[in-house]
Formats: C-alpha cells, sequence, structure tokens
C-alpha cells in the first residue's frame, strides 16, 4: 500500500507526521490556547484533556499505516500551530478522501490552511484509486468555506448533521475537487 509523505515543505509551513508522545508537550499547549477559538466548530474540543490528546497521538502511527489516516502537525516556522489530516470516513467512497485541518488563532489569516489543503489535495491524488477529495464543514463557518472555495474546490451537496459543537446549524457543506 502507497502511504503519503512523511514531511511536506510549503516555505516556512512544513506538515509533518506527528511523533507520538514526544509531540504532546507543544502540542496539547497548542490546543489550549486554540480552545475559545475551535470550541464553535469542532465537537471534539468538548471532551479535551491530557488524556484524550495523549490517546490521539498514540492511534497516529496506526491509523497511518494502514492507510486510514494520515495526519500531520502543522509548522509555523518550526512550531506546531495546528493539525491537519488525509483521511477516508467509513461513509466515504473508496476512491474518495476527505481532508481537515485547524489553526492556532494566531497562525490564521496567512494562507496556512489554503497551502495546507492544496498539499494534502496533491497527496490524496497520489494514492492509487483516489478521484476525489472533500471538505466538509457547518455552512456558517465562512473561514473554513473559503479555503475549498479558493483552491477550486465546487459545492458538490449539503445534507443534515447531527450539531454537536455549538455555533453548528445541523447542516453539512461538502466541497469537491475531482482529480484533474
Amino acid at each position: 500500500m502507497e502511504l503519503a509523505e512523511q514531511e511536506i515543505a510549503l516555505g516556512e509551513v512544513t506538515l509533518r507526521r506527528f511523533r507520538g508522545e514526544a509531540d504532546f508537550p507543544e502540542f496539547f499547549r497548542v490546543i489550549e490556547e486554540s480552545l475559545e477559538h475551535l470550541r464553535p466548530w469542532m465537537p471534539w474540543v468538548a471532551e479535551h484533556s491530557e488524556a484524550k490528546t495523549s490517546e490521539f497521538l498514540a492511534e497516529r502511527p496506526g491509523k497511518w499505516e494502514s492507510g486510514e489516516d494520515f495526519t500531520y502537525a502543522i509548522l509555523l516556522d518550526g512550531a506546531i500551530v495546528g493539525a491537519c489530516g488525509l483521511f477516508r470516513r467509513s461513509d466515504t467512497a473508496e476512491n474518495g478522501r476527505e481532508i481537515g485541518y485547524w489553526l492556532h488563532p494566531a497562525a490564521t489569516g496567512r494562507g496556512i490552511a489554503t497551502r495546507t489543503a492544496r498539499a494534502l489535495s496533491e497527496q490524496a491524488f497520489r494514492l492509487p484509486g483516489v478521484d476525489f477529495v472533500e471538505i466538509l464543514h457547518d455552512p456558517a463557518n465562512l473561514a473554513s468555506a473559503a479555503v475549498p472555495a479558493r483552491l477550486g474546490f465546487t459545492e458538490h451537496a449539503r445534507r443534515p448533521a447531527e450539531a454537536l459543537a455549538p455555533a453548528e446549524t445541523g447542516e453539512e457543506q461538502i466541497w469537491r475537487l475531482q482529480r484533474g
């Protein structure tokens, strides 16, 4: 099975495969500093803890090796400023992958999420059998909508979704980029 690159250099931004517990102190601090910024849109924030962060990092190697989930630390000038992933959910077609990302509030507004999503899309299309990439978000999250729009994704669908985070509307917007 072909796997994604473990490190992707994008100028001052680098996407790097997580290094397990070695990343814990810095990653946990970045999450802690980002909680209020993420709380409206990220359901996992409600259960955030040292144990959950440790568990998340411990699960990464197995998910990477299986090809199920390629999760990266987003680094700006060598410091972790967020996380992103290229993955396939159980309800995603075999020939599709999804991209997710979040940033520390001090790292927003610099094009980092856009560069990250572009790089993950390129990685997805290098994997065998992948024909499309999707980005899903709540339609009220306008910052998240701006990223796929900038990259040439088109709105593919909207569907009902359980509102799990405080600002979610109960709808999910799906953007798709086809292999081109």
